[in-house]
């Protein structure tokens, strides 16, 4: 017979901008969080105040919040936060004026509203203070700012690329047609998903590995096949074209991997591109599950490919070998 779920004790605090709840629960298992009509539902199984058991709740809003959440299992509690639909302070956390006997304030987190907005402007002036800083480092030593300095030309060079698929598909040039879809496709999610929706990850060091990986290989794969289609073709260009990926090409994956790796966190904190189930599922797809899969075919990809780029190696030059023979 399955037991009667009961309410765990919520403490609660705010922001201009954010709500914080904290839910005091220990060895929390399968937690079902969502937000349905500006109505936060709860349900977990975990250890509280009556013992393991499952506990729920639900929690109508006073104002519209942002239906997606975030929310983080530690050891003793579950923290979620809500993000509000429009920067402001409420007089209370829910539609009823009436304080639900499980909910308190969380003390440790509380600030009166002016103290709030005493910790915005802080936040900010800093936020404006390192913008300042960063404008001040000279242009030679701005190895972490690759991504704003030629973000827009990889744009236009990777939108271009699309070219490669019509490319294969209509003849012009040899390349099969599914490892040319692969690259493109599989470039343009890094920049554009990646790289593009998170502002934490424009600054990071591998952005730097990842462009100088796809240039270089494309600095001499496009002259080589602009050659090809006037029937030229030049010994050393051809050389490079089918060695200069044995470094670069693993380099890159490798560059691709640990950018995906530094973007999950950062979208479990987002929520960006997450999404929720409708109700009675209610359950919250992150969409770094999505990143842990292209992860896992990302390494597979590269085997195949690796084989690919081999194979094409050998038959342009390894002939000359066997004829010698």
């Amino acid at each position: 017979m399955q037991r009667p779920s009961l309410t765990p004790h919520v403490r609660w605090a705010q922001r201009h901008e954010e709500l914080f709840l904290r839910v005091e629960l220990s060895d929390v298992q399968s937690p079902e969080i969502s937000i349905v009509d500006n109505v936060l539902y709860f349900k977990a199984q975990g250890h509280g105040a009556k013992g393991d058991n499952i506990y729920e709740f639900q929690l109508a809003f006073l104002e519209p919040v942002k239906p997606q959440l975030v929310y983080k299992v530690t050891q003793r509690q579950l923290n979620i936060t809500v993000q509000k639909k429009e920067s402001n302070w409420w007089e209370r956390l829910t539609k009823q004026e009436k304080r639900p006997l499980f909910l308190t304030p969380d003390f440790d987190r509380w600030l009166d509203e002016s103290d709030a907005e005493m910790e915005l402007k802080a936040k900010e002036e800093e936020r404006i203070n390192k913008v300042r800083i960063e404008s001040r480092v000279p242009k030679d030593h701005s190895f972490y700012d690759t991504f704003h300095t030629i973000a827009d030309m990889m744009y236009f060079c990777q939108t271009l690329a699309f070219m490669e698929i019509l490319n294969s598909l209509v003849g012009i040039v040899r390349s099969p047609f599914v490892p040319s879809l692969v690259q493109v496709l599989g470039r343009n999610f890094v920049l554009f998903i990646v790289l593009g929706n998170v502002e934490e990850m424009q600054s990071k060091a591998v952005v730097f590995f990842i462009f100088y990986c796809w240039s270089i290989i494309e600095i001499f794969r496009y002259p080589f096949y602009m050659l090809s289609c006037i029937g030229i073709e030049w010994k050393l260009l051809t050389w490079i074209r089918y060695t200069i990926w044995i470094p670069l090409y693993p380099l890159g994956t490798l560059a691709e991997a640990v950018s995906l790796i530094q973007a999950i966190p950062l979208f479990n904190e987002t929520g960006k591109f997450s999404f929720t189930l409708p109700y009675p599922l209610s359950i919250t797809i992150r969409f770094s599950f999505f990143l842990q899969i292209y992860l896992i075919m990302l390494f597979l990809g590269v085997f195949v490919n690796l084989r690919h780029l081999y194979k094409q190696r050998r038959q342009h030059l390894g002939s000359k070998k066997r004829k010698i023979k």
